[in-house]
C-alpha cells in the first residue's frame, strides 16, 4: 500500500478520522472524502495535529452524488469506504435517507472505482447486519437479519457489493467491524452517552435495556483490522468480520464506567431510549477466525485499556464540551 494513493470516504467521521490519521502517519499518500458542507468543517479531521492535516488531501462532496464521487476516485489505488448514516434510531424514521446515502452511495463507490480500474476496494459493513445471534461466535457465515431500517440498507450495500465482485471481478472486500469504540465516537452510541452523563454530574444515568450483549472493540483495533486487510490480496471477495470474539452486557459495561468515574451514581431505564421489541439486537458475540488465518491482526487492547484511553480523551474539556449530554442523541 505504501506510496500508492488512498482514498477514504466517511474520513471526517469516527473510524474514519482515526483510520484517516493512521494511514498518513505510516506513510501512505491519502485523499479523504469529507461531507461538504457551508462551514467548511472537515469534522474530526479538524481536531487531528496539523503534522498530519498537511499532509491529507481533502476532497469535500456527497457520496450520493455519483459525479463527485467519480471525480474524488480518480487516480486512486485502493478506497476504504466508510461514509454512512449509522444510526439506529434515526432510521426509524427516516430510512429513504438510508437507502439513498447507504445502498446508493456504495453504488456510486463501487461504480466509480470499476471505471477507474481501482485495485482494492473495501466496504464497511456493520455487525447489525447479523441481528441477534442465532449462534456464537458469529461467523461471516452467520444468517443476515434485518432488523432495522439502518440494518437493512448496510445489508443491501453488501450485496449490491458482492454483486460487482462476482459480476465484473472488481477487487472488494466487505470489511465488517463489530461494536468499535473509542475517542471522537457520537454521542448516539452507549459508552460516549455513559461518560458523557457521569462527567457533567448526572446521578441517574439513562439508558435503554441493559441486557444485551456487545462485542467491543477500540478503534485502534479497528482501524488495525482495515489495514491488515486491505495488505492481503487473497481477502479479495470475502467478507471479514473485526471482532474481539468476547461479549459484555450493556449494564456491565454501564457499571464499569460507573466505577471508574462516578461511583454513587445509578442507571436507570429511559422508555425513550428502547428499541421496539422486534428490531433489539440482544447478542453480537463475533468470530475474528477468519481474520486472524488470513492475517497477523491481533487484538492489542483489552476492553479495559480501550475504555481507560476513551475516558481520558473525554476528561479534556474541549472534547467534552462538544457533546450534548442532556439530550437523547438520536
Amino acid at each position: 500500500m505504501q506510496n500508492q494513493r488512498v482514498l477514504i470516504t466517511g474520513a471526517d467521521g469516527f473510524i474514519g478520522s482515526h483510520l484517516t490519521e493512521a494511514l498518513v502517519a505510516a506513510g501512505y499518500n491519502v485523499r479523504a472524502f469529507v461531507y461538504y458542507n457551508s462551514f467548511n468543517s472537515y469534522g474530526w479531521l479538524d481536531a487531528i495535529s496539523n503534522d498530519i492535516k498537511n499532509k491529507i488531501e481533502f476532497f469535500p462532496g456527497d457520496i450520493r452524488d455519483p459525479n463527485g464521487v467519480r471525480e474524488a476516485m480518480k487516480k486512486v489505488d485502493i478506497v476504504f469506504h466508510l461514509a454512512a448514516l449509522i444510526a439506529i434510531p434515526f432510521s426509524y424514521h427516516s430510512p429513504d435517507s438510508y437507502i439513498d446515502t447507504n445502498v446508493k452511495g456504495t453504488l456510486n463507490i463501487i461504480q466509480a472505482a470499476r471505471d477507474n480500474k481501482v485495485k482494492r476496494v473495501l466496504i464497511t459493513s456493520t455487525s447489525e447486519v447479523y441481528g441477534t445471534a442465532q449462534f456464537v461466535p458469529i461467523t461471516e457465515l452467520h444468517p443476515k437479519q434485518p432488523q432495522s431500517p439502518y440494518s437493512a440498507s448496510k445489508i443491501g450495500a453488501d450485496a449490491i457489493a458482492d454483486s460487482f465482485y462476482r459480476s465484473f471481478k472488481l477487487p472488494i472486500t466487505i470489511v465488517r467491524p463489530f461494536n468499535t469504540f473509542g475517542p471522537r465516537q457520537s454521542a448516539r452510541a452507549v459508552i460516549p452517552t455513559i461518560i458523557c452523563q457521569l462527567l457533567n454530574g448526572a446521578q441517574e444515568i439513562k439508558l435503554g435495556d441493559t441486557n444485551p450483549t456487545r462485542d467491543l472493540l477500540y478503534v485502534k483495533d479497528t482501524v488495525n483490522g482495515f489495514i491488515k486487510i486491505a495488505q492481503c490480496d487473497e481477502l479479495i471477495g470475502h467478507e471479514v468480520n473485526i471482532a474481539t470474539q468476547s461479549e459484555i452486557s450493556v449494564g456491565h459495561l454501564a457499571q464499569h464506567l460507573i466505577d471508574c468515574i462516578s461511583p454513587s451514581a445509578k442507571i436507570i431505564t429511559d422508555s425513550l431510549r428502547l428499541r421496539p421489541e422486534g428490531s433489539e439486537v440482544f447478542r453480537l458475540f463475533g468470530s475474528n477466525e477468519k481474520l486472524k488465518s488470513y492475517t497477523d491482526w491481533n487484538q492489542k487492547y483489552t476492553l479495559k485499556e480501550g475504555l481507560k484511553e476513551t475516558i481520558n480523551w473525554f476528561f479534556i474539556k474541549d472534547n467534552l464540551k462538544q457533546y450534548k449530554f442532556d439530550i437523547y442523541n438520536v
